[in-house]
């Protein structure tokens, strides 16, 4: 395992769970809980002849960023494809009830307490939803880390990372947009159903998951900057996306509150825009929203550097 320093120049998209988990926090400030050493594996694998991982596939912990205890999920795509489980969705559901439970008690001794001087949770998602072996206790997991969310609102700051190999699908590409704030890289990609599955249920013509650049312009980070799906758009760096962690977590929580992409009329509403335009736009490739977004040259955005990027790009209004 790498050391600290060093975790935050490595590539976040290379990087696995746990030195994400690590390296998101502060310095020697993580602790692990129900790690490998608990040995709380899968129950139902086995007995369908699968190999087991004593973590499940999902690194959980709480250290701190600043003075503020972040309770960090860091899923790993290795294992299964990230896929959620009994035992992993347990895992990443007890964050949210930990972070919490925090907060509660913490309010509770100091009733001034501010708004950004309480705990946080950060997700890092790297899934292609629930795991097919344990399906009903996977969906479970997946409605009650909903019920979670909606418990932590307004109180403890949700903030999800995406910007691994496998990304962001399925049912937890849901659970990622009922955060408060969605940080990427270029290289992470959110979606519904993943590209393969588009394919085998629609046809190659449809859409063709073989052809890497459309799948990332359809789901990648800058598509999803451009739309207003993530909120920011760093380097593949664990540093950098650590980094704008702690940015967020200096806001007030009506400022991170507010850039929430569901839970209120007007974001209903603006996503009911959304519809009308591809409706009226009919666009065939992703780059035909770009250009109407007011990217003269949607092409070149494509192989630019994200910092070239972001002072180049024109994002999408649906606000009005």
């Amino acid at each position: 395992m790498a050391k600290w320093d060093a975790l935050q120049e490595i590539s976040f998209l290379d990087a696995n769970a746990r030195n994400r988990a690590i390296g998101l926090a502060d310095k020697n400030t993580f602790t692990e809980l129900c790690g490998p050493m608990d040995r709380l594996e899968s129950p139902h694998l086995p007995l369908l002849g699968e190999a087991v991982e004593f973590d499940d596939g999902i690194v959980t912990g709480v250290g701190l960023i600043g003075k503020r205890p972040v309770f960090i999920a860091s899923q790993e795509g290795r294992f299964i494809g990230g896929a959620v489980g009994e035992v992993h969705g347990a895992k990443m559901v007890n964050i949210f009830r930990l972070a919490l439970e925090s907060y509660e008690r913490m309010k509770a001794k100091n009733p001034g307490m501010k708004d950004n001087q309480g705990p946080a949770i950060v997700i890092s998602f790297e899934t292609g939803g629930v795991r097919l072996h344990e399906s009903n206790a996977g969906l479970l997991a997946h409605a009650e880390v909903v019920d979670q969310i909606q418990n932590c609102r307004g109180k403890v700051p949700m903030i999800a990372i995406v910007g691994s190999k496998v990304g962001c699908f399925g049912g937890m590409g849901f659970i990622a947009v009922q955060t408060d704030v969605i940080i990427m890289s270029q290289f992470g990609r959110i979606g519904l159903t993943g590209p393969e599955v588009i394919e085998q249920e629609m046809g190659r013509d449809e859409f063709d998951s073989s052809d890497r650049a459309m799948v990332f312009r359809t789901t990648g980070g800058k598509h999803k900057y451009i739309m207003g799906d993530a909120n920011y758009l760093v380097e593949d760096t664990i540093g950098a996306f650590r980094k704008q962690t702690e940015d967020v977590l200096r806001l007030p929580q009506a400022d991170i509150t507010a850039m929430r992409r569901i839970g209120a009329l007007n974001l209903v509403e603006k996503q009911l825009r959304g519809v009308k335009l591809s409706v009226t736009l009919k666009p065939k490739d992703s780059k035909d929203v770009w250009k109407y977004a007011g990217n003269t040259d949607p092409d070149a955005l494509v192989d630019m550097s994200t910092d070239a990027f972001l002072k180049t790009v024109k994002r999408l209004d649906l606000s009005k």
